[in-house]
């Protein structure tokens, strides 16, 4: 069955891409030739995360290819190859050079994420309820390899070493970019002179009412979203439980976006996608203010399970969007842009949730659930701005022609 080939492709990819982050701070403090090493591991995490803002360069040649599936895959193979060399090269080869090569797999990431997703709408049936549960299943492909990718990488060094869990996690995308040259060829790409520029592209995001409201909603929820480890286990102490058990309160929002990623895979969400962003990112955020009112652990394992259940609508809602509205000239730039600025802005809040964690991690929760509830408001007014502006610019040309 094609989506069952597509998720377990896209499920192994994103394990990996997820995985890698971890395994390279575990590498670099088993490799005994490196005397800080975990300034060296967040240094090769950084090169493997940043270059991911350029993901919509190499969308563009995705946009343009006439079989997506040949240059999906790889790139797959090339992110494995550029995972091994890095892995290998680590104490053996200048920190520079495998930094540069880290680097070089975090630009093929993107492709991985959103250039894999741009795919899916071409390998399934038209109607609104196929594209819902494939979008679903895609959903449940970045749940699974989010969670299994970095705790099989744990896993596998307590069993074989650091060096042989990155070796296979570069070999799991090597076999990802081979299932999806065995997928159908889908729709062709646009002619090579119709395909938008990167340049073009972005503003087709900034200025198409609905992606450019999906976008910012997307962002700002991304920022609570990944300050949710850090704000985690600061909530310990509050909780009476150690920082072991604080952070069980990440698996159980790890386990809540499975089980709700298995829900609207099985019954998909229909209806207009944009509202469905802007309902669904209200309840994440009001789940979000859940968490910092809780006062006991078990109820704090049930709201942070809450929000992982409610992020997984959130998510299909917005792969839902790019689907919906992005133009094919610029589809892959769309999806690939969009997951770019998703990360960097996860990553913002990681960074952000460090520093201000002085305010208590309370405080943090009920600052992130406010930024998404006030995002989703604004998504409703924007579009109510948007209609009278439409209406007017359809409206006044026929003004202008009357005698």
């Amino acid at each position: 069955m094609t989506v069952v080939r597509y998720l377990v492709a896209a499920t192994l990819a994103r394990g990996a891409d997820a995985g890698a982050a971890v395994g390279f701070v575990l590498l670099a403090y088993s490799t005994a030739q490196l005397g800080r090493p975990a300034l060296t591991g967040s240094l090769l995490v950084a090169c493997l995360t940043a270059p991911h803002l350029l993901g919509p360069v190499l969308a563009r040649r995705l946009d343009r290819a006439r079989d997506g599936r040949r240059f999906i895959a790889l790139v797959c193979a090339l992110y494995g190859l550029l995972i091994s060399a890095a892995t290998l090269g680590l104490g053996r080869l200048p920190l520079a050079l495998v930094a540069v090569l880290t680097a070089s797999a975090g630009a093929c990431g993107p492709l991985l994420t959103g250039g894999l997703s741009s795919r899916l709408a071409a390998l399934v049936a038209p109607g609104d309820k196929a594209q819902r549960r494939a979008q679903g299943m895609d959903s449940l492909s970045y749940g699974i390899g989010g969670t299994a990718g970095p705790a099989a990488v744990a896993a596998l060094v307590s069993l074989v070493g650091a060096e042989t869990s990155m070796l296979v996690l570069a070999g799991a995308a090597a076999v990802a970019g081979a299932m999806v040259r065995t997928l159908p060829a889908g729709a062709e790409g646009v002619p090579a002179d119709r395909v938008l520029s990167v340049r073009q592209a972005l503003r087709v995001i900034a200025t198409v009412g609905p992606l450019r409201r999906v976008m910012y909603a997307t962002m700002v929820a991304a920022v609570p979203g990944g300050a949710i480890a850090v704000i985690a286990v600061a909530l310990g102490p509050g909780l009476q439980v150690d920082a072991g058990a604080a952070g069980l309160l990440i698996a159980a929002f790890g386990f809540g976006n499975l089980a709700g990623s298995l829900a609207v895979t099985a019954r998909p969400l229909l209806g207009e996608p944009e509202r469905l962003v802007t309902v669904t990112a209200t309840l994440v955020g009001l789940a979000f203010g859940l968490c910092a009112l809780v006062h006991t652990y078990g109820l704090a394992l049930a709201a942070f399970m809450l929000v992982g259940a409610l992020n997984a609508p959130f998510f299909t809602a917005t792969l839902a969007s790019r689907a919906r509205y992005s133009p094919p000239e610029a589809r892959a730039q769309v999806f690939v842009s969009m997951a770019a600025l998703k990360v960097g802005a996860a990553a913002a809040g990681t960074a952000v949730a460090g520093v201000a964690l002085g305010l208590g991690p309370r405080v943090l929760l009920l600052i992130g659930g406010a930024m998404i509830i006030l995002v989703a408001a604004a998504t409703v007014l924007d579009r109510r701005h948007e209609r009278p502006a439409a209406l007017l610019r359809d409206v006044a040309p026929k003004l202008g022609s009357t005698p």
